[in-house]
């Protein structure tokens, strides 16, 4: 995905060895660990698996199960790869989202930057598959990791490695560990601006940014490159609040430069970019002006690779710009009907810790019918709570709803869809699954 400048460190990261060590998880043996996976399947390998083509819903698997649509995770992939090389933006997906390698090494294919990570557990799982870029939107000051880190980056001359700073005192605690630990190359550190007050990381102010640039400066373990931050944080959200707060990130960029805070570095990185608000991401860094270095714009939207049928339903800024296309929810879970207490209540086999349920309940979508196959929507039924093995639902008359009975519902929240399975089904349209997507939370 293009950036400001054709060459170094913008280029698409290689995404050959990230796809070799995600494609040997398909030699991991299926058993019981693994929710729903068919029974008869026990000790073959998930490539062999893979190849006989089961049918979600004749082939074995039991419910609940939770399904990836083959179709829409592709399509959505080859959404945000149009839209990032569109308005000239680099993309680091937050690899939070889904964990999943195979899922990484698909978008490093597509073009991104590297991956986005959150905490040092996240990286670790990242290099072990390969991932030679690494965003961390975190201030990074685990001692521990940091020696860890500073390993990594000896190894790997190679290995690219920026986070966030937000205090004079987490600089601090970052010389310390990273010079304990002989650390031969600095770290790359980007200063977070806060989205305002009461919002959640970042220093606050640009005089307080300036103090933490001035930390990194006197530290020599570190290397400023850039600022960022999380536009969604911004207090009462709005697009005009929205884009004045990146205009304050990219005004901060175009003043560290002024006052020649990036020397050493090859790049200015400026990041920006949850799944909320990409829109106006694009939009106001369409104005940086030209500074002393290349920029690497970096987006980092996560939740789109599986989109969802609630909350990003409503958020994703595709539905203020609809000429730009759209996403499709790729998840379903489905459940199985498994008590019929009344003609106005039923409950089916999936609870809390299959289904996400933070930002809202599950939403009954279609009826599979356990008499003869049949799939019909589910008119007149309604997902009212879960408990943890169970989901409650309201039936209205006619609903024709029978215990046996499947249940496909849309999730809400792919952060928390995703990290309740460890090996997800890729199911295509007619049924037959594809592959099997692999986790690490």
């Amino acid at each position: 995905m293009a950036a400001d400048h054709p060459t170094g460190h913008t280029a698409p990261h290689p995404a050959n060895r990230p796809a070799s060590l995600a494609a040997g998880l398909a030699e991991e043996r299926v058993d019981h660990r693994f929710k729903a996976l068919p029974p008869d399947a026990e000790g073959l390998t998930v490539a062999t698996l893979t190849a006989e083509r089961r049918n979600l819903f004749t082939g074995g698997f039991t419910t609940p199960v939770l399904a990836l649509s083959a179709e829409s995770v592709e399509h959505n992939l080859a959404l945000l790869e149009a839209y990032a090389e569109r308005h000239g933006l680099a993309f680091a997906p937050h690899g939070k989202t889904s964990m999943a390698p195979q899922l990484f090494a698909d978008q490093l294919k597509r073009g991104a930057w590297g991956i986005t990570a959150a905490v040092p557990h996240q990286a670790r799982v990242y290099r072990a598959y390969g991932i030679g870029r690494i965003f961390l939107a975190n201030e990074l000051v685990d001692a521990v990791a940091l020696r860890w880190l500073a390993g990594e980056m000896t190894a790997d001359p190679e290995f690219r490695f920026i986070c966030y700073v937000d205090s004079v005192r987490g600089v601090e605690l970052m010389e310390e560990a990273l010079s304990a630990a002989g650390a031969t190359r600095p770290v790359d550190v980007v200063v977070e601006l806060g989205a305002g007050e009461g919002a959640r990381t970042g220093a606050r102010t640009e005089a307080d940014c300036a103090a933490v640039a001035d930390a990194v400066a006197a530290a020599g373990s570190l290397r400023l490159v850039g600022v960022a931050g999380y536009e969604g944080e911004v207090p009462d959200a709005d697009p005009e609040r929205v884009r004045e707060w990146l205009r304050r990130l990219v005004a901060l960029t175009a003043a560290f430069d002024a006052e020649k805070r990036f020397t050493g570095a090859d790049e200015i990185v400026i990041s920006a970019g949850g799944s909320a608000w990409f829109d106006a991401v694009a939009d106001i860094f369409a104005e940086i002006p030209e500074l002393s270095f290349p920029v690497l714009k970096l987006l980092r939207s996560g939740a789109y690779v599986s989109h969802d049928d609630g909350h990003y339903k409503h958020l994703t800024p595709f539905n203020r710009v609809p000429e730009e296309g759209a996403l499709e929810p790729a998840f379903r879970l489905w459940a199985q009907v498994v008590s019929r207490p009344s003609d106005e209540q039923a409950f089916l086999n999936a609870g809390k810790r299959d289904a996400a349920y933070d930002l809202d309940l599950p939403e009954a979508q279609v009826v599979r019918s356990a008499r003869d196959g049949s799939v019909r929507p589910a008119a007149g039924i309604t997902v009212t709570g879960l408990s943890d093995q169970h989901t409650w639902v309201r039936t209205e008359d006619g609903a024709g709803l029978e215990v046996g009975d499947w249940v496909g519902m849309g999730l809400s929240h792919p952060c928390t869809s995703f990290d309740k399975w460890q090996l997800i089904p890729l199911v295509e349209a007619d049924g037959t699954v594809s592959d099997y997507i692999r986790t690490f939370f």
